[in-house]
């Protein structure tokens, strides 16, 4: 049994890979309860597969090399939750990687961890976007939202602004959690690290935060999924996440605490803004279909989720009608990114 293991989905990922994999190197040191699983999801544009090989045939002792056909993220993921051996299981996109200093940290509150009878079920740290292009950085932290230093529930928590939601960057959890509720992405489908974050939440009881920067997310490739040009192109499997996520938790029966409820709702409520602001963006007939459908796909799912969802302010003005409405929106979102210098 490992501590954690780390999943890392690579697809045409040989020339930034190398990266990714020195960092999670440089905190494991020589010890044997680290393990990186690195997926390669059908890499066929350059030498991922080969270099996953070579990697694992380094360091057979923590590296392993998974190949299969190309089914997305999600695939990639779930193959890496199948093969994990690790108490905890952490994604790190192959793009991207984790903090030295900040790992230390965190690994030494999960080696104790692994040693409980009830480990923790969820651990939270900082992230880091790295925006290349703009030669900046923008750490994102909970410090005002999580209590530091101690274990604790949902009940404790404070209100999280739009700006600083959990995503996949920021969690590690229990790996026979995630397997207690059959966590399974979909193929083929961008995004949906939103559903690996959110759909776990109810049935976490324990969780530790750490003031640390532990992950550093790159922004700035070509062909980025986060690019907004793209997002409109793919705003088919941005519904068919947000769809997902209504289906797969009902926050008036699943969710016992209020503070949760709140956050998990603002969530979906931010996921189904996503929705309209492209799609009002795309300001084609079929664009506006979809947009009337996933609307009324909530409704038709979650009644009481629609009434307050599509009734609160920020979904209402996204919402104004007409032309002048539409402007009125994308004139928002533009401001909004500018303020909270989210993508």
């Amino acid at each position: 049994m490992k501590t954690i293991s780390f999943a890392l989905p690579c697809y045409n990922s040989a020339a930034y890979m190398d990266t990714c994999i020195e960092s999670i190197l440089a905190f494991r040191d020589d010890a044997d309860d680290i393990e990186i699983l690195v997926v390669d999801d059908g890499s066929t544009k350059d030498d991922t597969a080969a270099k996953a090989d070579e990697w694992a045939r380094r360091h057979p002792d923590c590296i392993r090399a998974i190949h299969q056909e190309n089914g997305g993220h999600g695939a990639a993921v779930n193959a890496g939750l199948a093969h994990a051996r690790g108490v905890y299981f952490k994604v790190v996109d192959s793009d991207d990687w984790l903090d030295e200093q900040a790992m230390r940290t965190v690994m030494d509150f999960l080696r104790q961890q692994a040693r409980e009878s009830q480990p923790i079920d969820m651990v939270v740290a900082n992230y880091v976007y790295e925006k290349v292009f703009e030669n900046t950085t923008l750490t994102v932290d909970y410090r005002n939202v999580l209590p530091v230093g101690r274990t604790f529930g949902w009940d404790e928590v404070g209100s999280f602004k739009v700006s600083q939601f959990l995503l996949m960057h920021s969690v590690i959890y229990r790996t026979q959690l995630l397997r207690d509720i059959h966590l399974e992405l979909p193929r083929h489908t961008f995004y949906v690290d939103n559903i690996f974050v959110y759909v776990p939440l109810p049935h976490v009881r324990t969780i530790r935060y750490f003031d640390v920067d532990m992950y550093r997310y790159f922004i700035g490739r070509e062909g980025q999924s986060v690019n907004e040009e793209i997002m409109r192109g793919r705003m088919d499997q941005q519904i068919r996440v947000t769809k997902q996520m209504i289906d797969e938790v009902d926050l008036d029966a699943d969710v016992s605490s209020d503070p949760l409820r709140r956050y998990m709702e603002s969530y979906l409520s931010v996921m189904l803004s996503i929705c309209t602001v492209f799609l009002r963006m795309t300001n084609t007939p079929q664009a506006n279909a979809d947009l009337a459908e996933v609307w009324d796909y909530l409704r038709r799912t979650r009644p009481a989720m629609y009434a307050r969802i599509r009734g609160n302010l920020l979904n209402r003005l996204l919402n104004l009608p007409g032309e002048a409405g539409r402007r009125f929106a994308l004139g928002g979102y533009r401001v909004a990114r500018k303020l909270f210098k989210f993508n």
